[in-house]
C-alpha cells in the first residue's frame, strides 16, 4: 500500500474474516480491497485487537496521526542500518512487494489489483521482465499441442545442439 493509504487506515478497515484491508480513498479516489497474506492478517489482527473501529491503526508515539513525511527519517535510518545500496524510500517497499510477488509467480493482474491499478499496464512496464519463467510455464501448460513430429527426410542446416 501507499504510505498515505496506510496512514488513513482505521481499525474498521481491517476484515479479519476475509483477511483484507479496505482502502476507502486511494490515489485514484476510488476504494479498493487489499488482500493480505496469512502472516499479514495475523499482524493486523494483533494491531487492531481491543481497539475502537474508528481509531487509526497507525499512530505516532504520542497517539497522533501519521503525517506526510513522518516515515522519512526512520526509513532512512533503517536503510542505512541494513546497508541497502542504492537506498530506497518507503515507496520502494511497495515495489519490492510487487517484484517478489511477480518473481514468485503471482499473475500480473492479481499484483495490479492488490496495488490498486485498474489494469496491468503499470505492472507490465515495471515487473513483467521479472517473470520470464512464469510466462514459459504458462505457455507450456496452456498452448495447444498439435502432435507434430520431426520429418526424418529433412536435414537441418545446422546440427542440433
Amino acid at each position: 500500500m501507499r504510505y498515505s493509504e496506510l496512514a488513513r487506515l482505521e481499525v474498521q478497515d481491517f476484515n479479519p474474516d476475509a483477511g483484507t484491508l479496505t482502502v476507502r480513498r486511494s490515489k485514484s479516489g476510488k476504494s479498493r480491497h487489499v488482500m493480505l497474506t496469512d502472516e499479514g492478517a495475523t499482524l493486523f489482527a494483533s494491531w487492531c485487537a481491543g481497539r475502537a473501529g474508528t481509531e487509526l491503526i497507525f499512530r505516532t508515539a504520542r497517539g497522533g496521526p501519521w503525517t506526510r513525511s513522518l516515515q522519512a527519517e526512520p526509513m532512512g535510518e533503517a536503510v542505512r542500518a541494513a546497508k541497502i545500496k542504492p537506498p530506497i524510500s518507503f515507496h520502494g517497499l511497495r515495489h519490492t512487494w510487487a517484484s517478489l510477488a511477480v518473481m514468485n509467480g503471482t499473475p500480473l493482474m492479481i499484483v495490479a489489483r492488490n496495488l490498486g491499478h485498474r489494469d496491468t499496464r503499470m505492472c507490465e512496464l515495471h515487473y513483467a521482465d521479472l517473470a520470464p519463467g512464469h510466462v514459459r510455464d504458462a505457455i507450456h501448460l496452456g498452448a495447444p499441442v498439435f502432435g507434430l513430429q520431426p520429418d526424418p527426410t529433412v536435414t537441418p542446416l545446422r546440427p542440433a545442439r
